[in-house]
């Protein structure tokens, strides 16, 4: 007699194990996270935002242009490009391994559910800005309404893109208005206060962020759009091989970089005191420089892919940004740690002498810190701290 044994349907599969990642997904966010640190820092240390010097001299001129043009509202995007790429990434994996459609729409808003609750710990105990709320909540969407869809349907954010540049042009040709009609007293680029980081005690700021952490989440939910970009690139693999893409890359990194580069430069050029305007035309450059950030997302995600299609030799500084990169959620709230022990008023408020050279110094510093951390912990087959949490919670 033969006996034949049914084996159970694959519900889901674990986590990604390191053979199945790609280096430049790891890469770019190791690396971005350095912007991230640049613009978390500025506003912690100027309790407001952009973060910048109201009256800059001598260098603090060069910390304003080149953080206005290359990092405020261009470096978040970067990570929700990447946050599409990832969700699509996972959905597949599970695929691959047998899981049915409807185990991974559960492992998918499981997940996601899971990065609202993260992102209101965070938002309530460290910074206000957090995004990982807003991740969560655009991931359950994109789960729900986009990532079982067709290519063909995926096709429409291209169109949405295209629309978006002909809407950053008129939005540069409004500014280039209101800067040639500019003619009122001249007002400087100045900082909107955070009551939660300017205050003077930790339950203070507490109060404060249940307050200010709604109205920051609701404000960047349309980064939907970009995380929807990145879907469409996993969708075709560009990342796992980016060397067979370097044409649509290279196309991709010059228009992203070109507009969000040219899009932030006027309000740059304000924020360094370069350019003397009215606040009505400060006002239009601010908002110019917001709507072409975007574009900073695809941008830097392509420049990074050509820079991985030339990579031979896996050098020890890229394995070490590329380590902080799988660890990303554990160096992302180390840095909202950071900057409530070294720069709160309540801790050790670091800030002494020019602010703009205390947020660069301790932005750099702490991503170094976070670098090598990542690399001591891959060494040990360590994921991370909120990585191993993560993934207990949901698999």
């Amino acid at each position: 007699m033969t006996i034949t044994q049914t084996l159970p349907a694959v519900d889901h599969r674990g986590p990604v194990t390191g053979r199945e990642r790609a280096l430049a997904p790891d890469l770019i966010r190791g690396a971005m996270l350095l912007l991230i640190a640049l613009a978390n820092s500025a506003n912690f240390a100027f309790a407001g935002q952009p973060g910048v010097e109201s009256a800059p001299h001598g260098f603090e001129r060069v910390l304003n242009f080149l953080k206005l043009t290359f990092v405020d509202a261009r470096a978040y995007p970067v990570f929700a490009v990447m946050f599409g790429y990832g969700l699509v990434q996972l959905a597949r994996r599970q695929r691959s391994a047998g899981a049915s459609t409807g185990a991974v729409r559960r492992v998918l808003l499981k997940r996601n559910g899971w990065l609202i609750a993260f992102g209101l710990v965070h938002a309530t105990l460290l910074y206000f800005g957090d995004f990982l709320g807003a991740y969560g909540i655009v991931g359950i969407i994109c789960t729900l309404l986009l990532l079982n869809r067709s290519d063909k349907f995926h096709r429409i954010v291209l169109g949405i893109w295209i629309f978006e540049i002909g809407y950053v042009v008129f939005t540069a040709a409004q500014a280039a208005i209101a800067v040639v009609n500019s003619s009122g007293p001249v007002h400087a680029l100045t900082n909107d206060p955070n009551p939660s980081l300017a205050a003077t005690s930790y339950g203070a700021g507490l109060i404060d962020r249940l307050h200010e952490y709604p109205m920051h989440t609701a404000s960047v939910i349309g980064f939907i759009i970009v995380v929807w970009l990145g879907m469409w690139a996993a969708r075709k693999q560009i990342l796992e091989n980016p060397g067979a893409h370097k044409t649509l890359l290279a196309s991709v990194a010059s228009v992203g970089l070109g507009i969000t580069v040219l899009g932030g430069l006027p309000l740059a050029l304000v924020g360094a005191g370069w350019l003397h305007v009215d606040e009505s035309a400060v006002g239009a450059l601010s908002y110019l420089s917001h709507v072409s950030g975007m574009f900073g997302g695809p941008g830097y995600v392509a420049l990074f892919g050509l820079l991985v299609a030339r990579i031979t030799t896996l050098s020890l500084p890229i394995r070490a940004i590329s380590a902080l990169g799988q660890r990303s959620l554990s160096g992302y709230l180390f840095q909202s740690v950071s900057w409530t022990v070294l720069l709160a008023p309540y801790a050790l408020d670091l800030r002494f002498g020019s602010t703009a050279y205390t947020a660069a110094l301790v932005a750099i510093g702490v991503w170094i810190v976070s670098v090598l951390a990542a690399y001591a912990m891959s060494k040990r087959s360590y994921r991370g701290p909120a990585e191993t949490l993560l993934r207990r919670l949901v698999y």
